[in-house]
């Protein structure tokens, strides 16, 4: 299962885990309903980056997050998800967020980092 597609910067074709990082922060960023041709594409997660990080708002974030990857990402299986506010100096009310898994086409653990929401 080996997937092609366009950097979202340049504009180039980019593939494996580039693609893979793409692709995960598309899903989580892309809010539910928002897509027109695809409505039920996305995820929830941009309804509660503006919450205070509670640990009710950090486990409602990683329930969210993987539920969309788990629908929308058949490269991936999520084993863990952790998020944290980005220092006020680097990106007010942004979350950094890493997602741990299985890269199921080679079969291997991964961990993509600083996928910033």
């Amino acid at each position: 299962m080996s997937f092609t597609g366009l950097d979202m910067r340049n504009g180039r074709a980019v593939d494996g885990l580039d693609h893979l990082r793409q692709s995960v922060r598309d899903i989580l960023i892309t809010p539910v309903g928002s897509r027109v041709m695809r409505r039920d594409y996305g995820s929830d997660l941009m309804d509660l980056i503006d919450q205070n990080l509670t640990p009710l708002t950090l486990a409602q974030i990683y329930a969210t997050s993987v539920d969309a990857l788990r629908k929308w990402e058949p490269r991936l299986r999520v084993t863990r998800i952790q998020a944290e506010a980005l220092p006020e100096e680097m990106e007010e009310g942004r979350l950094s967020i890493m997602v741990d898994g299985i890269y199921l086409p080679e079969g291997r653990e991964i961990t993509l980092d600083g996928v910033v929401i």
